[in-house]
């Protein structure tokens, strides 16, 4: 996965679960009779469209995301309108999923050369060497 384009292209979407609900906070009677909050429910373990690779990697990474262990619950309610909001979410769940399936690079440890630890050293005995000329001559 290299991209929003590609988890698009998948069309995990067509997995998901939206519900909609009335959102919290100010707004007045909009509020009271609007049902602009969206949520997703995505399945990772049930999904079709993932490899069992990619879903391990996903169970893995979002661990802390996730309810009852395999699912995925977004919510999206910060617009008035509910179409807004199901496409900020949309766009929560791409970035989420690509962010999942990121492989991370390898470590490859780095070596100090001799001549940074012989340069480490002699500017040691210097420092050494000053501290030690400020003593009292007894």
């Amino acid at each position: 996965m290299k991209s929003i384009e590609d988890i698009q292209e998948r069309q995990l979407i067509r997995e998901c679960v939206f519900k909609t609900a009335r959102s919290g906070g100010a707004g007045g009677q909009n509020v009271n009779k609007v049902e602009s909050k969206v949520e997703l429910w995505f399945n990772i373990a049930e999904s079709y469209m993932l490899t069992e690779e990619e879903k391990e990697r996903l169970l893995k990474k979002l661990a802390t995301r996730l309810e009852k262990g395999t699912t995925l619950h977004l919510q999206e309610q910060t617009d008035r309108t509910q179409l807004k909001n199901k496409e900020l979410i949309k766009e929560k769940f791409y970035k989420l999923l690509l962010s999942g399936l990121k492989v991370a690079k390898t470590r490859k440890p780095t070596k100090i050369s001799k001549a940074i630890k012989a340069k480490r050293l002699d500017s040691k005995k210097i420092k050494g060497e000053i501290k030690r000329l400020r003593k009292k001559i007894i």
